[in-house]
């Protein structure tokens, strides 16, 4: 045994000391109090390195146990039974038999997430994106355009070498032409879109992104597939443009676009016997070109 190993030696010739194991009882009990403190004051690259371990844990912890969760099934009993052994009023009836099983709550998840954005328009035509913004030209001169301006004389001085030595100066007016081109760097967006009641303007000056009154809109006539009911909605907001992240958070609206509709008139309820207040539908026609907005409702 090496030398430095004398507490390990001790223990094995006198055992542990009388309070050994409470204290380390006590001591794992405070380890989780110290944990949750380190990890509330870290700041910076140490606080984002104890914030991705802690997930990493709870994510692992979650698969865990939802692995190993026993649920009692009932499952078809599929044994030949012999004639005779069933009363004759009971031939029709299928037999079942209760069984545990592991249920793999992480495939079952798997297929929910899968089945859940089954739309109508799986796939749309892509918009360009000169087509849904146009170019909006500010400022003093909002066109291009050539000025020539003079900037200045210039004293060219000539000697000649071989004849004279006096100088002769000759004054030049250099005519400049400079390009000036305007503001170019807004832009208005040319396709319907959805704005919430409390969004306000920012100042024209910094407005980067116009969004033409007369093509926002609030409501959405959304048709209920199962039902065969078109009903004049509320929309709560946009989802998901197909276009991509930017024309999402500017809440362009254009085909195939994914928006979230109050249905509480409709009176919809989930099993837990709780009021369905938003929904999603998928906007199924050209609303810039049509004056409205048609969906259908994704059940």
């Amino acid at each position: 045994m090496p030398q430095g190993d004398y507490i390990d030696l001790h223990r094995k010739r006198y055992g542990h000391r009388l309070d050994f194991f409470e204290r380390k009882r006590k001591k794992q009990a405070r380890e989780v109090h110290k944990k949750s403190q380190k990890a509330q004051k870290a700041i910076g690259i140490m606080g984002k390195k104890i914030a991705k371990q802690n997930y990493a844990e709870k994510a692992l912890m979650k698969k865990t146990l939802a692995m190993h969760e026993e649920k009692s099934t009932r499952r078809k009993v599929e044994d030949d039974v012999q004639e005779g052994a069933v009363p004759a009023y009971l031939l029709d009836r299928q037999q079942t038999s209760r069984a545990k099983v592991l249920s793999n709550t992480i495939k079952q998840k798997r297929k929910e997430r899968a089945g859940k954005w089954d739309v109508p328009l799986p796939k749309v035509r892509p918009v360009a994106e000169d087509e849904m913004f146009r170019v909006v030209r500010t400022g003093k001169r909002k066109s291009e355009c050539f000025v020539t301006v003079s900037f200045f004389w210039l004293d060219l001085v000539y000697v000649y070498a071989c004849c004279f030595s006096r100088f002769m100066h000759l004054k030049v007016l250099v005519l400049f032409s400079v390009f000036l081109a305007a503001k170019q760097w807004k832009r208005m967006i040319t396709k319907a879109t959805f704005v919430g009641p409390s969004f306000t303007r920012k100042p024209p000056k910094y407005e980067r992104f116009i969004r033409p009154s007369g093509l926002r809109f609030t409501k959405a006539h959304v048709t209920h597939p199962e039902l065969k009911c078109t009903f004049n909605l509320e929309i709560i907001g946009v989802k998901k443009n197909p276009n991509g992240a930017m024309y999402t958070s500017l809440g362009v609206l254009t085909r195939g676009t994914i928006i979230e509709v109050n249905v509480s008139e409709l009176g919809l309820v989930t099993p837990a016997g709780k009021v369905v207040w938003g929904k999603y539908a998928q906007v199924t026609n050209n609303p810039e070109n049509d004056g409205c907005i048609n969906a259908v409702l994704l059940v």
